[in-house]
């Protein structure tokens, strides 16, 4: 690996299938940990990419049907993995695992474990480990998760009082994922005035995340000053990123401001920009399956297409009217509809459906922050 690592570190560009093959390198020789941050510093992944580090979950029960049992740097790295695609039901067969051998629930695997269930959706069993391990102190991992349950259960006292904790109680100083997820904790309870407030009282400047779950919130409320403010930020922060011109042009366009739209975009086709495509994973019958935003390349891409006019035939008859105004003007109102049907966390749920028994319970896992 050592000698893999400096012709890879050398590269002037680096292409998807040279950070590939070095990540499926890594973990062929047992450094799950490096794979993973390499993995994070991807520019870019695609399904060879998500397939790579599912391996991960692979060799686990591998190694556990060859009799030999895994370390907890093996079952840390698997429920990382799991977390990260949104494996539940093998979350929880390694969860079970843990609980079968008696396998002491010590910092690391109670914190992964915390970080699975919140991450795939799970919050109140989320919540029951994060109770089993009243005896450990909790690390600055512990407190992600558990805030990520508040935020998406709605508590705003609760994860305030959280943050709190993490430095009166634990002397935990807050990272910027704690930051943005107490922004995001305000502006998903309409609290707008408080986000942008405790972003403004942030002893570090918020980067590029922070601001985003700014913009999700006020687009959200309408807000349409507050979202040109944080686009504005956005585009300060990373201007060669497409997804920011993107967010203000639509802004103006929801204004009626068509000049404003117009310089945006212009300034949008004279720069180099880039663009991070929009990724959705859903777990059907322990396989985890990837789509992309736009995907007619999958086998039953037909069928899933058709089981998305359904749906959306059957949500317009209870009064479903699309939310097209966030669409860029200048394509006709049929055609924003149909950018709006082809996201990959629809293509996923159509999958879903196809795929799985009514009433089941059907998670999708996205790899952005952010909606194009």
């Amino acid at each position: 690996m050592k000698k893999a690592m400096e012709p890879f570190e050398a590269m002037p560009e680096r292409s998807l299938a040279s950070w590939n093959s070095l990540i499926n390198g890594l973990l062929r020789n047992g450094d799950s940990n490096q794979a993973w941050k390499l993995f994070d510093q991807m520019p870019e992944k695609n399904v060879v990419s998500w397939t790579t580090m599912a391996n991960v979950i692979e060799d686990v029960f591998r190694m556990l049907e060859e009799g030999v049992r895994p370390n907890e740097l093996t079952i840390v790295s698997a429920l990382s993995a799991c977390a990260r695609i949104g494996a539940l039901k093998t979350g929880v067969q390694i969860h079970n695992y843990i609980s079968d051998n008696a396998i002491q629930l010590n910092s690391a695997i109670g914190t992964a474990l915390v970080d699975m269930y919140a991450k795939c959706g799970d919050i109140e069993q989320a919540n029951k480990v994060f109770g089993q391990t009243k005896g450990i102190k909790p690390d600055e991992i512990a407190f992600l998760a558990i805030l990520t349950a508040c935020s998406h259960s709605g508590q705003v006292n609760l994860g305030l009082n959280f943050f709190d904790s993490m430095t009166l109680d634990y002397s935990i100083e807050p990272t910027m994922k704690h930051y943005t997820l107490m922004v995001d904790l305000l502006g998903r309870a309409g609290q707008l005035k408080e986000a942008l407030g405790f972003i403004e009282s942030m002893p570090i400047d918020p980067d590029f995340v922070v601001w985003g779950a700014l913009f999700c919130a006020w687009r959200t409320h309408k807000n349409i000053e507050m979202a040109e403010l944080a686009s504005k930020k956005l585009l300060e922060l990373e201007p060669k990123h497409r997804g920011n011109y993107v967010f203000l042009s639509n802004v103006y366009a929801a204004v009626g401001r068509w000049e404003a739209v117009e310089s945006v975009r212009t300034l949008m086709q004279k720069r180099p920009l880039e663009k991070d495509p929009g990724w959705s994973n859903i777990e059907v019958g322990g396989r985890v399956h990837s789509f992309i935003v736009g995907h007619n390349s999958h086998e039953n891409a037909d069928e899933l297409y058709l089981k998305l006019e359904e749906v959306t035939a059957a949500a317009r008859f209870q009064g479903y009217q699309p939310e097209t105004k966030w669409v860029l003007h200048n394509i006709e109102e049929e055609e924003k509809e149909g950018s709006l049907g082809s996201h990959s966390e629809k293509l996923a749920l159509a999958f879903g459906l196809l795929h799985t028994s009514t009433g089941m319970t059907r998670r999708i896992m996205k790899n952005l922050r952010i909606c194009l």
